[in-house]
């Protein structure tokens, strides 16, 4: 029997069309997120409750922290820098220069630095994506070449063996051995399946124990799973039907970040949940692993 978390709490009044990758950036005690449509990057500061929002020229999907400042960007049109002074774009690379229909969707570095994105196609029609590598020295490799639907969540174990990937459509989690030195990967299995009824997987987190949290689009919750066995052993009931993903932040990293989305919600369903796009909290008994930033 899966534990259910309780004591769940709506933080801030920004509400997201598509609210998607949280990280927590621990040298400023602040939650970065992005609104993918809404075309924003948005930074939240829980010591005063403020938040910063960041105005983009197209579709954001990922933005992660630069261990040199600023933040490198998972856009509609490429991977890029963002200068956190000037809000001036610098950019770097598009591997998709000639797929206008894709656009990138979730990112997340690796302990080397290097910052890992994959991409999907606008109208989540056809499988056109790829998982992607952008090198701390700037060149990017394919990991997976044009057969992704919904690129997703991404994670690593503890001990820095493992890779975690989510392809939404497929209702799984693989999980490939991972090379630390290298940034190879290999040996892709199926570790976890959402049951039937419970939505799609969508943003991921990993605990310092090696437990996957879950953001479960159109399942209402952020599920824990055991990869080892791949068990569901925790729920986190979220009051928004499309939750999209979650990280864990916090001075201790034991709150656990949950992004959610607006989008496709009808106004008889909003009825319902009133707070759809909303970010939402909850303090945990564990903790998850800084972020780590883009070397490059």
């Amino acid at each position: 029997m899966a534990h259910e978390y309780t004591g769940i709490e709506r933080i801030g009044d920004i509400q997201a069309n598509l609210g998607e990758g949280p990280v927590w950036d621990h040298t400023t005690g602040q939650l970065i997120w992005v609104d993918i449509n809404g075309q924003a990057v948005h930074l939240y500061k829980p010591a005063d409750g403020s938040n910063r929002t960041i105005a983009l020229d197209q579709k954001v999907g990922a933005a992660v922290p630069r261990q040199q400042g600023g933040m490198v960007l998972a856009l509609e049109r490429g991977f890029h820098l963002l200068d956190l002074n000037t809000e001036a774009l610098t950019f770097l690379v598009d591997p998709e220069s000639h797929l206008p229909n894709n656009r990138f969707n979730d990112g997340k570095c690796d302990q080397a630095g290097r910052f890992w994105a994959g991409t999907m196609a606008q109208n989540e029609s056809v499988a056109t994506g790829s998982l992607y590598c952008l090198d701390i020295d700037g060149t990017v490799r394919t990991l997976e070449d044009g057969c992704i639907a919904v690129s997703n969540g991404l994670g690593w174990s503890p001990d820095n063996t493992t890779m975690y990937y989510i392809d939404s459509p497929t209702k799984k989690v693989v999980a490939y051995n991972y090379d630390g030195e290298s940034g190879r990967i290999s040996n892709p299995r199926t570790v976890v399946i959402i049951a039937e009824d419970e939505g799609f997987p969508d943003g991921m987190a990993v605990d310092n124990h090696g437990m996957l949290w879950i953001a479960q689009w159109g399942g209402w919750q952020v599920g824990c799973y055991n990869p080892m066995t791949g068990e569901k052993i925790g729920s986190i009931p979220v009051p928004v039907e499309r939750t999209s993903s979650c990280t864990f932040g916090g001075e201790q990293m034991d709150e656990l970040y949950i992004t959610t989305a607006s989008v496709g919600v009808s106004d008889e369903d909003r009825v319902n949940q009133p707070h759809a796009g909303g970010l939402f909290r909850i303090k945990l008994d564990v903790k998850g692993p800084r972020a780590n930033f883009y070397g490059g």
